[in-house]
């Protein structure tokens, strides 16, 4: 089998612009000429193993990122932008849209954002009314897919949040059913902090912050995960405020509301990562071979989290398999998406309706299995199920949601 070329020029001009190098600079330190620097930069020649592993070690880089190409995501994504009928047939080939992936990421980024604002106005205009009463540059939507596409393009995963929260994990000590107690008393401990479990005083919230009193509310209605991660997000705001202002100036988010938003998002890894320690939680995985069930059990996590914390897997030189997850509601909307796969859901319409993920509502209890393959030939592996979320009592809104987890048919050898 022929080996794979590998063309990195964006990734090597953005690493010297991060670095405030020039090119001679950059050849002095992997030690080749200026020239040679300027025609890989250029994509005139591929990297070789020797500059792989001069700039693995020069720039603390994981060669399986060097090695894989980073474009893919944004070749789907411009395939699906340019399958739609208003380009006829006059779409570049797969080959012209590696090399605008490769060589412009930004214009194709662009490409993106120019399709999806097209898109958005051809939704306002068929309603008018609602156009009127919103800004179609700054809205809602707008904010939560920059943010979806912020942690889509990070492959899921966000190493200095990941390793904190696992510094803190060894901290609380051995999984186990006291694990819940540690953390409150972690609270108490360092933050002056006291826990209570019972219903906030502002209704139906699941997590209230009383600063002035130093009194953390968490809804006694959760389950136990969802105190312990409730919890987790706090200390997140609490502890790791200065990591997460700096994640989000780097991201440079253009939407208003997209800070506020990706502030949650990440105070959530936090949560999961402290909840399954990444170290910890690749190791059980592997023993386990990847049972959710087992896994749920071992570190008190739900099945939703379980899912979502294997989609994340992707430390550079610690990698598990890599999943997708998603979560549908009972219309059909896919309300959490996230793929470390080649699979990419399709950011400007549905599911496909013959995804197990919709027949799982039928199937309470169970996990359900389905063998299914991709218009480009990629077969997957996909595990879905269903679950309620009451809160409340007799009166309470019931929230029924499908999961959906999967991964490539080659990692099939290493699940149960």
């Amino acid at each position: 089998m022929a080996v794979k070329k590998v063309f990195a020029g964006a990734r090597l001009r953005a690493l010297r612009a991060q670095h405030q190098l020039t090119q001679a600079q950059l050849a002095a330190r992997l030690d080749i000429s200026a020239s040679y620097v300027n025609q890989l930069e250029s994509n005139q020649r591929p990297l070789t193993a020797a500059v792989m592993l001069a700039l693995a070690d020069g720039f603390n880089l994981d060669l399986a990122s060097l090695a894989t190409d980073a474009s893919d995501r944004l070749v789907m994504d411009l395939r699906e932008v340019l399958a739609d009928p208003v380009f006829g047939d006059t779409g570049p080939n797969l080959q012209e849209l590696k090399t605008v992936a490769t060589n412009a990421p930004d214009m194709a980024r662009a490409v993106l954002a120019l399709y999806e604002a097209y898109r958005k106005t051809n939704e306002r205009l068929a309603g008018m009314d609602a156009a009127l009463s919103r800004d179609p540059q700054r809205g809602v939507t707008t904010a939560y897919e920059e943010v979806r596409d912020f942690f889509h393009y990070a492959d899921n995963y966000i190493d200095p949040l990941d390793h904190a929260a696992e510094a803190l994990a060894a901290e609380l000590g051995e999984f186990g059913p006291d694990r819940l107690r540690r953390l409150i008393d972690y609270c108490a401990e360092t933050h002056n902090l006291k826990v209570v479990l019972s219903p906030p005083s502002s209704g139906d919230r699941l997590v209230e912050l009383d600063r002035a009193n130093r009194h953390l509310w968490i809804n006694a209605h959760l389950e136990p995960s969802g105190q312990f991660f409730k919890i987790a997000t706090v200390l997140c705001r609490l502890e790791q405020l200065t990591l997460v202002t700096q994640l989000l100036d780097d991201a440079n988010f253009k939407a208003s509301e997209a800070r506020a938003i990706a502030s949650m998002g990440l105070a959530n890894y936090f949560a999961g990562a402290l909840q399954m320690p990444y170290g910890a939680f690749l190791k059980a995985a592997d023993f386990y071979r990847y049972d959710i069930e087992e896994l749920g059990r071992m570190f008190g996590a739900s099945l939703e989290q379980v899912a979502h914390r294997l989609s994340t897997m992707q430390r550079p030189r610690e990698r598990g398999v890599p999943f997708f997850f998603a979560r549908v509601d009972a219309a059909g909307t896919i309300t959490k998406r996230h793929s470390a796969t080649a699979l990419q859901f399709a950011r400007f319409g549905g599911a496909c309706p013959l995804w197990n993920v919709h027949r799982a509502f039928e199937a309470r209890g169970e996990i359900i299995r389905q063998l299914a393959e991709t218009p480009d030939g990629n077969r997957y592996l996909c595990l879905a199920w269903s679950s309620e979320k009451r809160m409340g009592g007799y009166r309470g809104v019931t929230r029924r949601y499908a999961y959906a987890l999967g991964c490539e048919i080659s990692h099939a050898d290493r699940l149960v």
